[in-house]
C-alpha cells in the first residue's frame, strides 16, 4: 500500500515562498505519477500541478502558472511543489496525490484519475 505525505505549508505573507514536499513510500516511487490539487473553504477541490512519473513532463493549472513549479526527485521518493508570488486566493489545503503507471490512461488534472492522496498540508497567505 501506498502511503503519501505532505509537508511544508504555513502562514506567509502574500508575495511571499513556500515549498511543498510530497514523499511516498510503500512502492517504487519512479513509476507513479504525481498531482498536487488545492481544497478551499467553500470550493472544490481542484487541480494544481502534476509530474510524470519520470519527471520530464509538468503541467500546470492557469492559476498557477509562471508562478508554481513541480519537481521530483526519484531516488528520494519526494515530489515538490515551488510555490512563488503567493496570493491570498492560493490559501487552501494543499493534497498530494499519486498513480501508478498501469496501462489505462492517466488524466493529469482530473482527480479520480489518482489512486492515493495524502491528508494535505495547510498554506495560508495573508494580505
Amino acid at each position: 500500500q501506498v502511503q503519501v505525505v505532505e509537508s511544508g505549508g504555513g502562514l506567509v505573507q502574500a508575495g511571499g515562498s513556500l515549498r511543498l514536499s510530497c514523499a511516498a513510500s510503500g512502492g517504487t516511487f519512479s513509476m507513479y505519477h504525481v498531482g498536487w490539487f488545492r481544497l478551499a473553504p467553500g470550493k472544490e477541490r481542484e487541480f494544481v500541478a502534476a509530474i510524470r512519473s519520470s519527471g520530464n513532463v509538468t503541467w500546470y493549472a492557469d492559476s498557477a502558472k509562471g508562478r508554481f513549479t513541480t519537481s521530483r526527485d526519484n531516488a528520494n521518493s519526494r515530489v515538490y511543489l515551488q510555490m512563488n508570488s503567493l496570493k491570498p486566493d492560493d490559501t487552501a489545503t494543499y493534497y498530494c496525490a499519486a498513480r501508478i503507471m498501469d496501462g489505462r490512461t492517466w488524466i493529469p488534472r482530473s482527480k479520480s484519475s489518482y489512486y492515493y492522496w495524502g491528508q494535505g498540508t495547510q498554506v495560508t497567505v495573508t494580505s
